[in-house]
């Protein structure tokens, strides 16, 4: 595998966003990594314990796709934690328990955001409070203003940059998730890998399929859609009746590491190469229907 040092980084805002391009042909093929960010803002004045605080990251996913420039494609990822900012929740996810003023902006009620994992998260381990105060109007603004926004406008412009040069952008938007979710009080084991194309509307549905076959055929369970669809990344830029399209992994934790201690498993390098795997032949699967023009 390519380390990440031989590849040139396309843009970067400490400790906001990186981007890396291709050092070769450029396919109109981008991968993101917006919940992987350990940068945490000397302004977050958590209650919690940065431990507990870290198992709301998606830690290590991007070194499981930061060889993406190998294969032609982009990969942008946050540098801040999710926990300070959403970067997949819309800017109008607002909690508004969270503030001890009147919010004056739109807001769009959620059901995660009444759950406490809004655009700034209220609660870690769904019932553990991160703050021990109410926020500002001026603060969730500034949030968006210098994280959010810069991410979004980031990818975006990667995306459109794709899409100009080859009239199509395909791109995945990288996630990991727990081992086993809740319901009625009962844990419930998940598939290895869960792809999500919000029903189709995100992006065609050969494109999933073909993942979802590729990672069969590497010895992976996988579902699509159950219980994650995509959320606001694959929405906003998902669009397959303009020829772009975002398909959303979200990827067992229990593959590539230790998820209570937060800490790579010792066969970690080897589920990497797998990813490096599944990259090459996305980037084969683009480079295929650029050349036959769909």
């Amino acid at each position: 595998m390519v380390a990440k040092e031989a590849f040139p980084v396309e843009h970067h805002l400490p400790g906001v966003l990186m981007s890396l391009r291709p050092s070769g042909r450029a396919l109109p093929l981008v991968f993101d990594s917006p919940h992987s960010g350990n940068d945490y803002p000397v302004d977050f004045d958590h209650v919690p314990p940065r431990d507990m605080l870290r198992r709301a990251e998606d830690a290590f996913v991007d070194e499981l796709f930061e060889t993406a420039p190998a294969h032609g494609a982009s990969f942008l990822k946050a540098l801040f934690p999710r926990s300070y900012i959403d970067p997949n929740r819309h800017e109008h996810e607002v909690d508004l328990t969270m503030l001890g003023e009147p919010w004056p902006h739109p807001v769009i009620q959620s059901e995660k955001a009444e759950m406490g994992l809004g655009l700034v998260r209220r609660l870690i381990k769904g019932t553990v409070n991160i703050y021990d105060r109410h926020l500002t109007v001026e603060e969730i603004v500034a949030r968006v203003e210098r994280f959010h926004r810069p991410y979004h406008l980031a990818l975006e412009a990667l995306l459109d940059a794709a899409h100009r040069r080859h009239g199509s952008a395909w791109h995945i938007n990288c996630h990991s998730m727990r081992s086993a979710g809740r319901k009625r009080g009962q844990s419930i084991p998940r598939a290895d890998i869960v792809l999500g194309d919000r029903d189709g509307a995100s992006c065609d549905r050969d494109f999933t399929m073909f993942v979802a076959e590729f990672l069969e055929r590497l010895g992976y369970q996988v579902a699509i859609n159950d219980p994650f669809k995509g959320a606001e990344i694959v929405a906003r830029f998902g669009r397959p009746v303009e020829l772009r399209h975002s398909l959303q992994i979200e990827i067992n934790r229990a593959l590539y590491m230790d998820e209570d201690r937060i800490e790579k498993r010792p066969d970690f390098a080897d589920f990497a190469r797998d990813m490096d795997r599944l990259i090459a032949a996305v980037a084969g699967f683009v480079a295929g229907r650029i050349s036959s023009g769909a």
